[in-house]
């Protein structure tokens, strides 16, 4: 990092500080999470989520559906979603692993979670999600309900191509390279449209 970036970041550090103190109680609070999340993604230059290419893991995950990139749920969530009674129970399905492949698999969920990563969206994730109640389900962090919440019935349920807002591929064009930005978005049956 070079002098002058360590001035920025000194510089942000300190307008966070001074914000978060200053706004404390003001009713704010949804405005200081999005200059917080603004400032972090100033010195996040890695856009999406970090898509890991792991063997075990994409093919645990993946067997049944998309296998979701760990950093769209921190690391409290995959511990809970990879718990040996959770996934005899798998939202309906069984997807029980071996002892040792779960292991595996819930090291690398966690140390690419969230609130591990540097990417933007992973980040925006995390800070969007309670600690003390962590998400099973990506679409109910707030982060995600925020970001579709313009979508209608006709879109999603009702569209025979997508169904349920879970199938990120669907729409999502670049999803399996950890890529969710809105220039890659196309609903299908849907037209296209430009701003």
């Amino acid at each position: 990092m070079s002098i002058n970036e360590k001035c920025l970041f000194l510089g942000v550090l300190a307008a966070l500080f001074s914000t978060s103190v200053w706004a404390e109680g003001d009713g704010h609070e949804d405005e200081d999470r999005g200059f917080i999340d603004h400032a972090l993604n100033i010195f996040s230059h890695k856009d999406g989520v970090e898509n890991i290419s792991n063997k075990l893991y994409r093919e645990s995950c993946g067997e049944c559906h998309f296998a979701y990139q760990p950093g769209l749920l921190p690391s409290a969530s995959w511990r809970r979603l990879l718990a040996p009674d959770q996934l005899s129970n798998h939202f309906g399905e069984n997807a029980e692993l071996n002892e040792a492949e779960r292991k595996k698999v819930l090291a690398l969920a966690t140390q690419y979670a969230a609130d591990s990563s540097s990417y933007r969206i992973s980040v925006k994730i995390a800070n969007s999600v309670a600690p003390n109640n962590p998400s099973l389900r990506i679409t109910k962090t707030r982060y995600i309900e925020r970001k579709h919440l313009d979508l209608t019935n006709r879109e999603v349920r009702n569209n025979k191509d997508v169904r349920f807002l879970g199938n990120c591929v669907a729409c999502h064009r670049r999803a399996k390279e950890g890529t969710y930005d809105e220039d890659s978005v196309s609903i299908p049956n849907f037209p296209s449209w430009d701003d």
